[in-house]
């Protein structure tokens, strides 16, 4: 196997460490495990998970607290070809992260080969020069040891094929939370010293509404995917807390917009008499409860935004 290191365990600091505080990144074709990856990593769920390429349009951040290190996890929207101006946003802002954040996490499923879009970002990934890059390699309760050390060597080759040398490559199991911690050990030491930049009781940064939106646009793409790939963008307009209700029982009315591209998509997200629509509102709205932790009213209307992924004043009007 040659140089290769890959770790299986975690080194311990000696007392009096410096404190370390900085950002990494999780990157990786849909259905990686970078959510899931993320959600163990911080304890608790922040990232949307969905089993579909991008969905995470904002940055979330989940914040990993260790009493010698604060990591900030940035969720970086999925790299892929451009077909629209939205596809080149996104790339254009994928691109600016790599570059920016302390270490990149590339997340490979075990139980997969290596295929053409992972080629494609460990291309990507090895031109951004300076950001070290570690290999993780996700899902490993679903391999024998066999395979895993096949993909482990896999992965080894593909680093010196495109000519980097990954920092660490670690096998985890989010789901069987293994080795989860000791990503954490491994990620720590790549980042720069420096105090806390988040108070400790912050899991994520992200405004409310933009994970309410996404809630929302979750629940009204379930089903629809095939029909409306990703034509559909949520904004929340208000949310305001209902007057004249006692302080036990407090309700919050959130009005939000469902924009689609074209007057032809509105029937498939309403669905005939309105059914489908309803459906979308008691889901999100049960999601939304258990984020805030509050009764909430949930006030959904569709309205076309005509080709708002191919215009830059729309795009700027949704949040992209």
């Amino acid at each position: 196997m040659g140089a290769m290191s890959v770790r299986t365990q975690s080194s311990e600091e000696p007392a009096g460490a410096v404190h370390r505080a900085g950002f990494a990144c999780f990157v990786g074709r849909p259905n990686a495990g970078k959510s899931t990856l993320t959600n163990a990593l911080v304890g608790q769920k922040v990232a949307i998970t969905a089993n579909q390429p991008q969905t995470t349009r904002h940055t979330v951040r989940g914040i990993v607290h260790r009493p010698d290190a604060q990591l900030i996890l940035v969720d970086t929207p999925g790299l892929h070809k451009p077909r629209t101006l939205l596809g080149e946003r996104l790339n254009d802002v994928v691109r600016t992260t790599w570059a920016e954040v302390d270490v990149i996490g590339f997340c490979l499923p075990a139980n997969e080969k290596l295929g053409p879009g992972d080629r494609f970002i460990a291309k990507e990934l090895a031109s951004i020069k300076k950001t070290p890059k570690i290999a993780i390699v996700t899902k490993t309760d679903l391999v024998d040891s066999k395979a895993l050390a096949e993909q482990l060597i896999a992965v080894d080759q593909l680093g010196k094929e495109l000519g980097f040398e990954w920092a660490e490559i670690v096998p985890v199991s989010a789901v069987a939370d293994q080795q989860v911690g000791l990503l954490a050990d491994l990620l720590v030491p790549l980042l720069p010293d420096g105090p806390a930049l988040y108070p400790e009781g912050d899991l994520t940064d992200e405004p409310e509404q933009v994970m309410i939106a996404e809630l929302i646009r979750e629940a009204a793409l379930e089903g629809v995917r095939d029909e409306l790939p990703h034509s559909i963008a949520v904004v929340v307009e208000e949310m305001l807390p209902r007057e004249d209700r006692p302080a036990d029982k407090p309700l919050l009315d959130i009005h939000a917009f469902v924009y689609i591209e074209r007057p032809s998509q509105k029937g498939i997200i309403i669905g005939p008499k309105g059914k489908r629509l309803k459906e979308v509102g008691i889901k999100s709205r049960k999601q939304i409860e258990a984020l805030l932790g509050t009764p909430v009213f949930l006030d959904l209307h569709v309205k076309v935004a005509k080709d708002w992924q191919r215009d830059p004043r729309q795009l700027r009007k949704l949040g992209f």
